[in-house]
């Protein structure tokens, strides 16, 4: 069984809305909002796919617009906290990095490759300078310890923003009872930020979850008990694509294009593609 402090079990949800990539682009992500919210209804799941930040200029506004849509649905009568769901995607992934650069084995290389990959955004929005990052990583480990403090205080201050980041899960999954009724067994839907190794078991992917995909629309069978993965970001930036298996829900949102919400039947179905 999966761990649950790493997996979110989503069980079997009525409809499930899975969310691409936003990259803060807060009108669209407002716009999609607006538009499921008059049809979310208690026993459907909200799951965001990863990145939802970097990229796009509006990181913070992003954020609480995620916190506010997330305080309208669970105050719905039948709903619970665990009913929305926040995957980590590689922008997540390198925002928590950054945060421990001091940790890194060469800092300023490290840093430099995550502002080439759209995390400075994030990190001017938390208060942060790119070339004062660089200096701070070039002149070693206190430096860049009290740069890095500087940044965690900034995303501390701004409400709820770091409890999203400790809220993310790698990859969220149904699931139905064993045969005594007693576990619920993973199963139907996968839903992850980017990708999968599709020959090693769920909790073995490490970090294919949000750095892989190359080999996702090759993928031409079931994985494990899942009938359909779905993913919210595709490095290849090739859109939307739905397969036998496979459902890529990324429309280029934070590269000019449109952010993509897929609403699925547990079973795998696509019940419907938005796209704001």
């Amino acid at each position: 069984m999966p761990d649950n402090q790493k997996f979110a079990d989503i069980r079997q949800p009525r409809r499930i809305w899975a969310v691409g990539a936003i990259h803060a682009d807060v009108e669209r992500l407002s716009a999609l909002h607006t538009d499921i919210g008059r049809r979310f209804t208690p026993g459907d799941r909200l799951v965001y796919t990863g990145n939802m930040i970097g990229r796009g200029s509006a990181v913070r506004e992003t954020m609480d617009e995620l916190l506010s849509f997330r305080r309208a649905l669970i105050a719905m009568p039948g709903m619970l906290a665990s009913d929305v769901v926040y995957l980590r995607g590689a922008q997540e992934e390198m925002w928590q990095k950054l945060l421990q650069l001091q940790f890194a084995p060469d800092p300023s290389v490290v840093l430099g490759w995550m502002l080439r990959q759209g995390a400075d955004a994030t990190l001017i929005a938390y208060g942060g300078n790119p070339e004062q990052g660089m200096k701070c990583a070039r002149d070693g480990a206190v430096s860049i310890t009290r740069w890095t403090n500087s940044l965690r205080g900034a995303m501390r201050a701004a409400a709820g923003h770091e409890n999203v980041m400790s809220a993310l899960r790698r990859a969220a999954y149904t699931s139905l009872p064993d045969e005594a009724g007693v576990e619920q067994v993973p199963g139907g839907i996968l839903i992850v930020a980017s990708g999968i190794e599709t020959s090693r078991p769920l909790g073995a992917q490490g970090d294919n979850f949000w750095w892989g995909g190359p080999g996702f629309a090759r993928i031409d069978r079931p994985y494990g008990t899942f009938h359909r993965i779905v993913r919210g970001f595709d490095p290849g930036r090739s859109g939307v694509q739905v397969g036998d298996f496979t459902a890529t829900l990324d429309g280029g949102c934070g590269f000019g294009g449109p952010l993509v919400c897929g609403c699925l039947a547990p079973s795998g179905e696509i019940l419907e593609l938005i796209e704001v």
